[in-house]
């Protein structure tokens, strides 16, 4: 075997340490990435004083590694400019544990809900819910896996796959208002039925090719495995917005209203 070739798997195997996640919810932000969750690193570091750019730009260079590991030092964790679980619990859990305790001491929450102060900590990653479609009375078992603005979800099987694409008369973006059922909550949602961004037959959170939905090369973003989909899709709520344009779209809030309205009869 020639250097270069064992230079190169090395690389790899180096690679795939970093990037492996422990659990489906598992977080990891270094540098090369972009996105609305390292323009939250961004923002958040930029407020305590760390991210020295003008403004949050979503793509994570130089000057946010070297932010994110002065932090780190300040804060005592390991200093390797990568934001992962630790990380990410040290610039927001306060408020995260904050909101949930809120929302914990609320039984049975019903209606159309705030996203960013309320459903992102009701129903934070790795949690199960069930969606039920207003128009058909159809439901089926979700799992938010990633998504900072809304929520990026996979159906939990193959069967949950099936009776949501019954729904929607297969894969398409069409909005539709949802009821998302989450420990006893009642959840307004418009959510769309297109897998994109993920291969279900690789591991997740590894940087792979052929992305779903002409996704091409980039992070995995298929946590639930065998459940017959290749990537995630998305359910918005009141106030959340879309990640790339971190835009509130029209469409999703009216489909929320329909869903709090449908809620609020029952």
């Amino acid at each position: 075997m020639s250097k270069k070739i064992k230079q190169w798997m090395t690389g790899l195997l180096v690679a795939s340490i970093l990037i492996m996640p422990q659990s489906a919810s598992a977080i990891l932000l270094k540098q090369g990435m972009s996105g609305a969750e390292v323009k939250k690193i961004q923002t958040e570091l930029k407020n305590l004083g760390y991210f020295k750019y003008h403004t949050a730009t979503g793509y994570y260079g130089s000057i946010t590694k070297e932010a994110v590991k002065a932090y780190q030092k300040a804060k005592g964790l390991a200093v390797d400019g990568i934001v992962g679980n630790k990380t990410y619990s040290a610039l927001f859990g306060s408020t995260n544990t904050t909101a949930s305790n809120t929302a914990s001491t609320n039984t049975s929450l019903k209606g159309a809900l705030d996203w960013f102060k309320t459903v992102q900590y009701i129903f934070p990653r790795g949690k199960n819910a069930k969606v039920t479609d207003i128009k058909t009375g159809k439901s089926f078992m979700i799992k938010r896996t990633f998504g900072t603005n809304h929520a990026d979800v996979e159906t939990l099987t193959k069967e949950d796959t099936i009776i949501m694409k019954e729904i929607w008369g297969g894969y398409s973006w069409e909005r539709r208002a949802v009821v998302v059922e989450v420990d006893g909550h009642l959840i307004a949602g418009s959510m769309t039925a297109m897998p994109h961004a993920g291969v279900d037959a690789q591991p997740a959170v590894q940087v792979v090719n052929n992305r779903s939905g002409g996704y091409g090369r980039g992070q995995n973003l298929d946590a639930v495995k065998n459940n017959g989909m290749d990537g995630h899709v998305d359910i918005h709520f009141l106030n959340s917005r879309t990640h790339g344009t971190n835009t509130m779209q029209k469409i999703h809030q009216d489909k929320v209203k329909e869903a709090a309205a449908y809620i609020a009869k029952k």
